[in-house]
């Protein structure tokens, strides 16, 4: 992240937030696919199933997986205009909105019971997580994805390479960003398993707490901008 000022970084695009955003990402998956046998985040392997559900005309199954894929594109959609001019202009305080949001809908989904309709659940996952993750996908200036780990995983060996084999510095340097977000995803499934396991469906509330932590520096993020723009003119 050559020429990035650390100290006058949004909270927002730091490691600290991403990593955060990326474990409840890789949790919520093994969430759902535990209780749910469905995929919240992550599209890519909802998009399989739905297709081996339709060569087999399994129509129940397949609608299981078309829910929140649909819930996921209108997310994005939202979020598209929520950083456009016009969304600027119609939301006050859009990060401290979204974020919110994200930790109430968990927060609401710990109380719903297995014997609910899988919709229930996975849809409202998928849309507030594609709104969250299309507005922070930048740790400085290294693109990250904080729902799958192919990518990341990608950038972590391409960066390793170039940084190790063919010595370059700033691809070295950035080794460590991509190292701690596929752990951490790696991590927050490891624990979504494991405690969706113990306490079934509210193990969501962990998660919650995660979220929680990237609301505080939402705020702080949003307090030293009113701070900047209210300082006077030197």
């Amino acid at each position: 992240m050559r020429g990035t000022n650390v100290a006058h970084m949004p909270r927002s695009s730091s490691l600290l937030f991403a990593g955060l955003l990326t474990a409840t990402g890789g949790f919520l998956d093994a969430y759902t696919i535990l209780t749910r046998g469905v995929f919240a985040t992550g599209q890519t392997g909802n998009v399989i199933l739905l297709t081996v559900n339709l060569s087999r005309k399994q129509w129940s199954e397949m609608l299981a997986h078309l829910w929140p894929i649909l819930a996921f594109v209108v997310g994005v959609i939202i979020a598209s205009f929520i950083k456009s001019k016009r969304g600027h202009e119609a939301v006050f305080y859009p990060a401290l909105l979204v974020i919110g949001l994200h930790a109430l809908v968990l927060f609401v989904i710990g109380f719903v019971p297995e014997s609910v309709p899988n919709a229930f659940v996975t849809v409202p996952i998928a849309f507030i997580a594609a709104v969250q993750i299309s507005m922070y996908r930048q740790v400085g200036s290294l693109a990250y994805i904080p729902i799958a780990t192919t990518g990341n995983l990608t950038r972590l060996i391409e960066g390793a390479y170039a940084g190790f084999v063919d010595g370059d510095q700033e691809q070295r340097a950035n080794t460590h960003v991509y190292l701690i977000i596929v752990g951490a995803f790696v991590g927050g499934a490891l624990l979504g398993g494991a405690t969706t396991y113990f306490v079934h469906v509210k193990a969501v509330w962990l998660p919650m707490l995660l979220i929680l932590g990237t609301l505080a520096m939402a705020i702080l993020d949003e307090r030293d901008a009113r701070r900047a723009t209210d300082a006077p003119l030197s």
